[in-house]
């Protein structure tokens, strides 16, 4: 039976978990650089600061250990973080499936939904899939793509040109 090893904590060490050191560069909490000194002695100016003393640059000779509120710290990191996340914006990619004999108004309806798509940021991938004996009549098919391709040229671009595989024929388009 083993002992279960010690959890391991997300972000920079702190105070008496910065361990095999025996000096640090330190920094107080103005931005000034009090030079190398000894690690419990850079933990002793922490504790008479009311701070915590937080390793900043651990692979640099010798570490760089900043004095600072390390609860204070830790969720203005969070912050950030959470800030990125909102701010990012995911792409998705939609599909539109067509079939060869597409009548007008139903093509336009789906031209509609493609320029929509755009408009949202999101990829659009053109599924066109024969069946029975369109197999036959490809060249309605790479004809009907080549149309989509020539309508959303202002607005999009050719991620992908269109391929057979299969039974359907596909083209994906990213917005521009």
């Amino acid at each position: 039976m083993r002992a279960m090893p010690a959890p391991q904590k997300d972000g920079p060490r702190a105070n008496r978990d910065i361990r095999g050191v025996r000096e640090v560069q330190l920094i107080d909490e103005s931005g000034q650089n009090r030079g190398v000194m000894a690690f419990f002695d850079a933990l002793q100016v922490a504790e008479e600061a009311g701070l915590d003393l937080v390793e900043i640059a651990p692979n640099s000779a010798p570490p760089v250990c900043k004095l600072l509120d390390y609860g204070r710290y830790r969720f203005n990191e969070q912050k950030k973080q959470a800030e990125a996340r909102k701010r990012q914006k995911t792409v998705e990619v939609k599909e539109i499936k067509l079939r060869p004999g597409i009548d007008k108004h139903d093509y336009d309806t789906k031209m509609k939904a493609v320029q929509r798509f755009f408009e949202e940021g999101d990829k659009v991938k053109v599924t066109l899939r024969f069946r029975g004996r369109e197999m036959a009549h490809q060249d309605l098919g790479y004809r009907l793509l080549e149309r989509v391709k020539a309508e959303t040229q202002e607005v999009a671009k050719v991620e992908s040109e269109p391929q057979l595989e299969g039974r359907q024929m596909i083209m994906i388009l990213a917005p521009r």
